[in-house]
């Protein structure tokens, strides 16, 4: 049983080194091939000496040298740091000076972009290009080298340093939706209990193709990797430009299982799917956010016999419910109950358990349990906290997740998501969830994509502000969504103005991002001066 990253790929292997496990354009790998080039591949990290637990950054799209580069720097011993390929050159300096990377690994193309910034980087000695090297120097001061010089000083009586499931294997940028981007540092061990779970309750097998949608650098996109390694299943890569690109994947490609984030769903549902998507699509997942019920309603449809998993996770403890398909009719509005080996606690304020329908903060512990964030003891202390009612016999204090997520448990156990407390909207003495307005939104028919967020007015405190992508610009009517908003939304929820955008932005994660909306839309209820 595989208790290190990299013995995910390794265990695989033995099992079935001729099945395929990455796929990425019309180039496949099997398991065999996959192993060789990692195996490679460390060898040469150890060759530019990479040291036990020293981090290594990947700034790569998503293709072979990205998957074998975040395995080799785990049988190394390192520590690997996906950044997401949509960032720029300052936040990926910022990532690399944040937990002091010494290896890149990137592309002559994004290393142009980024020569500037990383004079700045004085921790970072190597970095390695995945092609080979122009005649002409690259403007940077650290040592560079391409792909066929690095393998070439592979040292191949290097000893692999000694690592345990306890040591760190990666850490993981949030999105940076509050402030700068926070490290979570991950262990083996949380990323081995990620994969065992979530493949347990997907039952995924060594037939399945899961299609990689997602960053890398996002805990859920990460994941598909690790599950398929962990079963011996095959991986297809996909960098999108397009959602009908993900459409097509799916049926070339034959994918069984598809992660996904609400915004790309509702793109999603807005196109035609080849039926014979339904004959191999077995299950697909949504995390990252609420998903509207009608962009549910209408991927049920366009692929009937395909299971729908709804999930909710954070980055600090990878993933904490699921609600199986068979209760989405009987329980749309939940989020399910907890994962395999997970504890789910809904707590009040001084650590309490709350009663049925009694909202408090939902609090994860268990396995899956980040080991805080990278050189941050003050933010970890916010949000890694003692656990609710341990025994005081127990003279170790066992640490939790506290979510900052406000939840209700009904008697049977399944958990409804009230809200996040940073995107609580507080409005005439209430406190709103921006999930309710949207749903009303959603479900009207008019919006492609839509959050509620709340805007500072002297009067309300908060005045609720929905920005929306019409499904139908040239017939849109603010008067027509705010009727539907009346009928069906107390007084105080009712936005008090809807705006509209052809595309809302996004984090780099792919999620609406509501931060950088409160900041465009910040004066909007302020009274204008002559």
């Amino acid at each position: 049983m595989p208790i290190l990253l990299h013995q995910l790929l390794s265990e695989s292997a033995k099992r079935a080194s001729h099945c395929p496990a990455i796929a990425h354009k019309k180039n496949t790998w099997n398991y065999g091939e996959l192993a060789g080039h990692v195996q490679q591949q460390t060898q040469a990290l150890l060759g530019v000496h990479l040291k036990p637990q020293q981090r290594a950054a990947v700034y790569l799209p998503k293709q072979l040298e990205t998957v074998t580069s975040l395995l080799a720097i785990s049988q190394a011993g390192g520590v690997f740091v996906p950044i997401n390929p949509v960032l720029k050159a300052p936040q990926v300096a910022y990532i690399l000076n944040d937990c002091n990377v010494q290896i890149l690994i990137t592309s002559k193309s994004r290393l142009q972009g980024l020569a500037s910034a990383l004079e700045n980087c004085p921790d970072l000695h190597t970095i390695i290009v995945v092609e080979d090297l122009p005649d002409q120097s690259l403007p940077t001061t650290q040592t560079v080298l391409g792909w066929q010089a690095f393998i070439g000083s592979a040292n191949p009586q290097a000893i692999t340093p000694a690592v345990i499931d306890t040591d760190m294997a990666a850490i993981l940028y949030t999105s940076g939706s509050t402030g700068k981007p926070k490290g979570v540092v991950l262990s083996h061990r949380n990323l081995i209990a990620g994969a065992q779970s979530v493949s347990d309750y997907l039952t995924i097998t060594a037939t399945d193709r899961l299609l990689a949608v997602l960053p890398f650098s996002f805990d859920y996109g990460l994941n598909q990797l690790t599950a398929a390694l962990l079963k011996g299943a095959c991986c297809v890569l996909l960098d999108y430009l397009l959602p009908r690109d993900v459409i097509k994947a799916l049926e070339a490609q034959r994918i069984t299982g598809l992660a996904a984030v609400p915004p790309l769903w509702a793109q999603l549902a807005a196109l035609d799917w080849p039926a014979s998507i339904n004959t191999h699509l077995r299950y697909m997942t949504n995390s990252g956010g609420k998903m509207p019920k009608s962009v549910l309603a209408d991927i049920r449809q366009k692929v009937h016999d395909s299971q729908f998993f709804l999930m909710y996770g954070l980055t600090e403890a990878f993933r904490s419910t699921y609600l199986p398909p068979g209760q989405i009719d009987i329980r749309p509005d939940s989020m399910g109950k907890a994962i395999p080996n997970a504890d789910i606690l809904v707590v009040r304020e001084d650590g309490s358990l709350c009663a049925p329908h009694e909202p408090g903060e939902l609090v994860h512990r268990g396995s899956l349990v980040a080991m805080g964030y990278w050189n941050d003891p003050a933010k970890t202390a916010e949000r890694f906290k003692p656990a609710p009612n341990q025994l005081t016999a127990l003279p170790l204090t066992e640490i939790a997740v506290w979510s900052g997520d406000t939840v209700t448990r009904d008697e049977e156990g399944y958990l409804y998501f009230v809200g996040r407390k940073d995107d609580m909207i507080k409005t005439s003495g209430y406190r709103v969830s921006p999930t309710e307005i949207e749903e009303v939104i959603y479900a009207s028919g008019f919006a492609k994509e839509a959050a509620a967020i709340g805007i500072e007015d002297d009067n309300l405190g908060q005045a609720v502000l929905v920005v929306l992508s019409p499904e139908n610009p040239v017939d849109f009517q603010e008067q027509a969504v705010l009727a539907i908003c009346k009928a069906q939304l107390p007084n105080f929820m009712v936005p008090a103005k809807i705006e509209a955008m052809p595309i809302l932005p996004k984090n780099p994660n792919g999620k609406i991002d509501r931060k950088a909306l409160a900041q465009q839309f910040a004066d909007i209820f302020k009274p204008a001066h002559d």
